[in-house]
């Protein structure tokens, strides 16, 4: 891998059966970049994201992370990996202190000092009067703040998120935000999946954007705009994915609504 290059795909591909979800993607990923990763339902954007950190097998292609083809067993980039899944799954029976202290010793952290850090983060964050009581007891917005803090916790060096922002306060996006900003300011790499796409068009200094298994766009927004003669990443990738009926489909909607 190129130098600064912290993942690299290559010709990676994907069956489930006889449906061909991933159709040869390359990408080349630098250190400190904030990757906006979008595409349509079905498309392959959480296929790609499971391949990369190990939870499906049986591709074809190329997948190194930090240098290291993951192709060969050898898992201990994964120990450098943070991951915020679209639907999480957490140990509901827990407490938060003993969800983010079992997380953090999984990644070798000593429990007094995950202890002290999850506290911490817990406080900025404003769930820190949660941190022991069950998640059960927990809304659906603190319950996100405490998996985005399970998977920054150990300090890793490339962050996949998939709706990361699912559930929280215009505040609490904010904060969210503005660390993100300050991670790749940092060298880390952010590799940002949602279907919000002005969160996506702010936030990322790079934007692919995959359909039907295949990357169809790939720069910049500034670059995006340029090559599509669109003003909003909403109305290029509707360009791109060929979904202009949204309108007709909101007018039908409406009128069925009325209906008596």
């Amino acid at each position: 891998m190129e130098e600064n290059t912290i993942l690299e795909l290559k010709d990676l591909k994907m069956n489930f059966g006889e449906k061909e979800v991933l159709k040869g993607i390359n990408l080349k990923v630098k250190s400190g970049s904030i990757i906006g990763y979008i595409g349509p339902n079905g498309a392959g954007k959480s296929t790609t994201v499971k391949l990369i950190l190990g939870l499906v097998t049986g591709y074809s292609g190329e997948i190194r992370v930090m240098g290291t083809d993951i192709a060969t067993g050898d898992e201990s980039y994964k120990k450098k990996i943070g991951y915020v899944p679209e639907v999480p799954e957490i140990y509901d029976s827990l407490t938060g202190k003993e969800y983010l202290t079992f997380v953090g010793q999984l990644y070798g952290i000593n429990y007094n000092a995950v202890d002290n850090k999850a506290r911490k983060l817990m406080d900025i964050l404003g769930i820190l009067d949660s941190y022991e009581k069950r998640i059960s007891s927990y809304s659906k917005g603190m319950k996100q703040k405490l998996i985005l803090i399970s998977s920054l916790i150990h300090n890793p060096e490339i962050l996949f998120l998939d709706e990361p922002l699912s559930g929280l306060d215009a505040n609490s996006v904010m904060i969210i935000k503005e660390i993100l900003s300050h991670l790749a300011k940092e060298g880390k790499t952010i590799f940002y999946s949602s279907h919000i796409m002005e969160v996506v068009e702010k936030i990322s200094d790079r934007i692919v954007l995959i359909n039907n298994g295949e990357i169809v766009a790939d720069g910049n927004f500034d670059e995006l705009k340029n090559s599509f003669k669109e003003s909003s990443l909403e109305s290029i990738f509707n360009e791109v994915t060929g979904f202009h009926e949204y309108k007709e489909l909101a007018d039908n909607f409406i009128s069925v609504v009325k209906e008596v």
